[in-house]
Formats: C-alpha cells, structure tokens, sequence
C-alpha cells in the first residue's frame, strides 16, 4: 500500500495523487489518502471528489502502521532525521527532499508514506493516460459554464489565469510566490498572438478588476469570475477545454494547462516561479512548454 499526504490547495492535491498513483501503479499495490491534516486548516479541504480518482481516504489505523503515534513536535523531528539515514528499502515514511524530480522515487519500496509535494510531470508522465482519466471531473457541465465552455470551444481560445489573492495579502506567501507583473502577461500575450490566428483570451482571476485595468489588448476577452471556493474545479475544467494557455506561478494553472489534450497546445509559462524561495524548477515545466 502506498499512502500520499495531501495538503494546500487543488493543484497541489493533484500532484500529490498523481506521484502516489504513478508509485503505487509502479508496485501493482493500492494507494489510499491521508487527509487529515486539513482539519487544521480553514481555507483548504479535500478537492479531488471532483474528479473520478481511483483511491480511498486512508483510516487513522492504516496511517499509524507507517508514521505512529506523534507523542510530541520533538519526537516526531528526532524520527524523521532518523528514517532519512535507513536505506530506501526499509523505509515507512518518505519525505521529498528538494522541488525537483527525486531519481530514488521508484526505488522506494511497495508500502511506504510519502510527504511531499512532487510538482514534475516525470513522476507521472508513463502513466500518462491513467492520470487524465482520473482527473476527468464527474460532474456535467450546467449554466455559465456549459455556455462559456462552447464559446471556449468555438474559438482559438486562449486561458490566461492571473493569481494574485494570498500571494499579494498574505507576507509569507508573497515572499515565498511573488506574483507575475503585467509585463510578463503582455510579453507572452504578444508571443501567442504571433502564433495563433485570432486568438480569443479567456482570463481568468481571483481579482478581476485588476486583470480588467492592467490587460490591455486589442484581441476579443471574455472574463471568467463566477466560480469561486467549492466550484474553484470548475475554472480548472474550462482552463483545460482551452486551446492554449498562459499560466501563472501557481499549479492551479500548472494543471488547467496540463490536462489539455489539444496536442498543439501552447503554453507559456513563468520563468521565474518563486519569488525569494530557493529551488531548482528545472523539472516543473514540461518540454512543450516555452518560458518567459
């Protein structure tokens, strides 16, 4: 059995399944979730029922086989430096130890805890077809969205997602994000338009009217601003309906632009994804994809 932590937000939930499925796949065992870390939280919850993913919510008694009883901070700080010195193959708990892709993931064994957050295709990108089958959404499109959603299908649409939100409000997470200036969003509008004929941009953003007074263009522009909290999956879907796509610094974009199956998608992406955090991004972004 294979148990991913999940925590923070859609995009990342996503990649948390998606490694542990690739990891349990790899191994023919179960994966099962642990998500009970969002009681601690009041603005994250669980976000895959959405989808039709193929893994339950792990029990507390199937949790405890792997990490134990957390008796207090020290201890449980004491027992993770020491799991890191077994050899892989003995370990219960692994923990990702940097941003990009880890070579021992496969190496791990078939029953295991994984804590991380596992942002690169490569994890699972061989099982490639099973990921965008499990995160197919299971609701039918209704209202707005099935309206909006045949205009996206009837154009040389293009998603441009603009996150500001808790990376302008909250200090940690503006020093850790930063969020993309409008000229990074100008530049990569002027390199699709090179691109694609008539493009029509679909912008999507938690705050609309600064995307309405700073994105200027001469091209048609549909502002998608209805969905918000529990419906937030429903601005990924549209997101992947799209036939191009402009991304921020965010994995809900990462993923909107991921699970397009337009095979001559464009997607444009951030150069720089963190703003003071240091890590090496170099397998975040795949091949495909051009960077500005």
């Amino acid at each position: 059995m294979v148990i991913t932590k999940l925590i923070g937000g859609i995009g990342n939930q996503m990649f948390q399944y998606a490694a542990g499925k690739a990891l349990a796949e790899h191994h023919d065992v179960e994966l099962k979730l642990d998500t009970n870390d969002f009681q601690f939280y009041s603005n994250r919850r669980f976000s895959l029922g959405h989808f039709n993913i193929n893994a339950d919510i792990a029990t507390n008694e199937e949790i405890l086989k792997f990490i134990g009883k957390n008796k207090s901070k020290s201890l449980m700080i004491l027992r993770e430096r020491l799991g890191r010195l077994l050899p892989l193959k003995r370990r219960k708990i692994y923990y990702e130890p940097h941003f990009h892709y880890d070579e021992n993931f496969f190496s791990l064994p078939p029953h295991i805890y994984i804590n991380g957050y596992w942002q690169s295709e490569k994890y699972f990108n061989n099982i490639k077809s099973i990921i965008l089958n499990d995160f197919s959404f299971r609701e039918p499109l209704e209202g707005v969205n099935k309206e909006i959603s045949e205009k996206i299908l009837s154009s040389n649409s293009v998603s441009i997602h603009i996150r500001r939100g808790d990376y302008v409000t909250n200090k940690f997470t503006f020093f850790t994000h930063g969020v993309c200036g409008i000229e990074y969003y100008l530049n990569a509008i002027n390199y699709i338009s090179n691109l694609v004929e008539e493009p029509h941009f679909f912008i999507f953003s938690d705050e609309p009217e600064w995307a309405s007074d700073n994105l200027i263009t001469t091209f048609p522009v549909t502002f998608v601003n209805h969905n918000s909290g529990q419906n937030d999956f429903e601005d990924m879907r549209l997101l992947s309906i799209c036939r191009h796509h402009i991304i921020a610094n965010s994995s809900f974009s990462w993923w909107g632009a991921w699970l397009c199956k337009n095979e001559d998608k464009i997607v444009v992406a951030p150069k720089k994804w963190f703003n003071e955090y240091r890590a090496s991004t170099k397998d975040l972004y795949p091949v495909q994809w051009v960077t500005i």
